[in-house]
């Protein structure tokens, strides 16, 4: 009996895992219906480790279950992404701070190519590149804050905003060459030492400046 628990539970946590990375990695996006019967013929599983996986997603805020629509990718609406990039400003502000000391010559100089190649896939169009090359920039930074909470946070956060990263410099095109800047700013102010408070609060202001850019985008002003 135990066994048979133990290989159900398995199975399980492998459609969960693989339903999870669907989503966080952007193949599932907001609103892509959940079919179970399907998962369940694709994973080679039955019916019901999926509509278990479903229901775990369901609570962790991934998926969504209507009556009419069944389940589906959790859509983000322009208010949960703005509230998500407030929260992640103020929290990748405190942890760039925090990492500044521990930043290496070589932290930089891969700080420095991952902004060059930024730079390079916008000149290209290519903004799934450049959005990849942004999220690396900013890792680097992420994996030198010694406070794990910190970063755990900011993983969770990062995971809810991927399924759009792709698509926020189409959707304010102009944000990527001001990103770009900023960025080799923020690499000025760690390279010379300057002081904790000041870069928290320019890495702060730059997201809170993409903020701006998509408010701005919304109402028409751009």
């Amino acid at each position: 009996m135990a066994a048979v628990a133990a290989q159900r539970q398995g199975k399980q946590e492998r459609v969960y895992s693989i339903l999870r990375s669907r989503i966080v990695e952007g193949a599932c996006g907001p609103g892509h219906r959940l079919v179970i019967d399907a998962l369940a013929r694709e994973l080679e599983v039955s019916q019901m480790p999926v509509r278990e996986a479903i229901r775990r997603l369901e609570a962790e805020g991934w998926v969504l279950y209507t009556r009419n629509q069944g389940a589906q990718v959790a859509p983000i609406d322009a208010v949960s992404w703005s509230e998500a990039m407030t929260t992640m400003a103020v929290l990748e502000g405190y942890a760039t701070a925090l990492a500044a000391p521990h930043v290496s010559r070589r932290d930089l100089d891969r700080m420095r190519a991952a902004n060059r190649a930024m730079e390079a896939a916008l000149r290209e169009l290519d903004v799934a590149g450049a959005s990849t090359h942004n999220l690396a920039f900013h890792g680097v930074i992420h994996a030198r804050c010694p406070n794990a909470h910190i970063r755990r946070e900011l993983t969770s956060i990062q995971e809810r905003l991927n399924s759009l990263r792709n698509t926020i410099f189409s959707y304010i095109p102009a944000r990527g060459e001001i990103s770009v800047h900023e960025h080799a700013e923020l690499l000025a102010m760690l390279e010379h030492g300057a002081e904790a408070a000041a870069i928290e609060a320019f890495a702060r202001e730059h997201k809170l400046n993409t903020v701006a850019a998509f408010e701005l985008r919304r109402a028409g002003a751009v």
